[in-house]
């Protein structure tokens, strides 16, 4: 425990890093509150839980599509311009959705207005990792700085849904989206404070092929994996809001997200202190096969407080998977499409977790919630087939 503590007391005082560090923390909110706030601010506007889901799908399936986009002006530009235009449109999208009501906006509007919010959404947590792969050359502060990142974005998603869980007790998941929406609000100019922005380094001009990254074989086969874990995930949260809503109440759907993420916040913690032989490639499909055992569970409990430990353990390996993944996309990735890369990596997340939330939420009202659970240990299974691919990554 002594040489954990210290490994990141080092990584503390990197010149820099401890104020990174905390306005990191709140930058990240956005993921753990606007899908959230959206499936349970949409599914009280039009009374489907289906609909709802596949509203969230389309936002993000419209951010995976402009993230390389963005990735790639980034990489060409800088941060700067795309952090302008996303971080202003992105929430003056989120209004329109948030007086829907008011405008009387048909379904059809409502999927317009989440392909906008999608499409500006500001990169932040693509440029986060981006920033550190030029803050940190070193392989052991790199993957310590990456795991303290999945931590974050896990306390992100500890919070976020924390906050959404009050709003929605206190006062409805309309107040819970007004949250979300002054959480995205927030996230641009917080990166702006943190400084990071000054590690930034331009790659020296190249040839450029259009595809970007993904003429690299290795990141395709990443990616690939990536997208069937997340579709895990989103399976799983959209799960817990259809469990809560069936068997035990509304604020159980958004606190049940909140204890998955603890648990994810804590394995990502221990991971990243530790020291492993087993090379990268090795360590993602052992990880991801052993999820889908929790996460299969899930589906047999009845009563909301026997699932907690469930949801607490099937989060525990989700921290160090995608600390294990942005690895390998830093390792693989040519310098010169570094952010692009990222966005590529985001584009399978975005995807992944979109898809796994329409498929849980049609699952839901055609054969209840525990279909929603056991599709998420199906796809965990998928992923680690997957990932026994990356074997050759240490080969190459």
């Amino acid at each position: 425990m002594r040489a954990i503590l210290d490994r990141y007391a080092a990584y503390w005082r990197a010149p820099g890093a401890p104020r990174f560090i905390s306005l990191s923390l709140f930058t990240r909110l956005p993921l753990g509150t606007v899908a959230l706030a959206t499936l349970l601010h949409v599914r009280e506007l039009t009374g489907s839980i289906a609909f709802a889901g596949g509203m969230v799908g389309v936002q993000m399936v419209a951010a995976a599509v402009t993230s390389p986009l963005l990735g790639r002006w980034i990489d060409r530009r800088g941060p700067g311009p795309a952090l302008a235009v996303t971080g202003i449109l992105s929430p003056l999208a989120m209004v329109v959705v948030l007086f829907a009501g008011e405008l009387e906006l048909s379904r059809v509007a409502l999927l317009a207005a989440a392909a906008l919010i999608g499409a500006v959404l500001p990169p932040i947590t693509v440029l986060t990792r981006a920033l550190l792969r030029h803050r940190f050359a070193d392989e052991a502060l790199r993957r310590l700085a990456f795991a303290v990142d999945s931590v974050l974005l896990e306390l992100g998603y500890t919070i976020g849904p924390a906050l959404i869980a009050v709003a929605v007790a206190l006062a409805s998941p309309r107040v819970a989206y007004a949250v979300a929406l002054a959480c995205t609000a927030a996230s641009v100019p917080l990166l702006a404070l943190s400084g990071g922005l000054a590690w930034w380094r331009r790659e020296p001009p190249g040839e450029r092929h259009f595809l970007g990254p993904l003429t690299e074989p290795r990141l395709l086969a990443l990616y690939a994996a990536t997208f069937a874990l997340t579709m895990s995930f989103g399976a799983l949260e959209v799960g817990y809001p259809g469990f809560a809503g069936a068997v035990a109440g509304a604020a159980w759907g958004p606190a049940l997200v909140a204890i998955n993420s603890v648990g994810s916040a804590t394995g990502g913690l221990l991971y990243g202190g530790l020291q492993f032989r087993l090379p990268l490639e090795r360590q993602l499909p052992r990880i991801v096969a052993v999820l889908a055992l929790p996460v299969a569970l899930h589906a047999l409990v009845g009563a909301p407080w026997p699932l907690v430990p469930l949801a607490f353990a099937a989060g525990f390996l989700i921290a160090p998977a995608m600390t294990v993944v942005t690895l390998l996309v830093a390792r693989v990735a040519p310098p010169r499409y570094a952010t692009e890369a990222f966005t590529w990596s985001a584009t399978a997340i975005v995807t992944g977790v979109g898809a796994g939330m329409a498929a849980g939420g049609a699952l839901i009202e055609r054969a209840g919630w525990p279909a929603a659970f056991l599709y998420a240990s199906a796809s965990a299974l998928v992923a680690a087939a997957l990932a026994l691919r990356l074997r050759s990554l240490g080969r190459r």
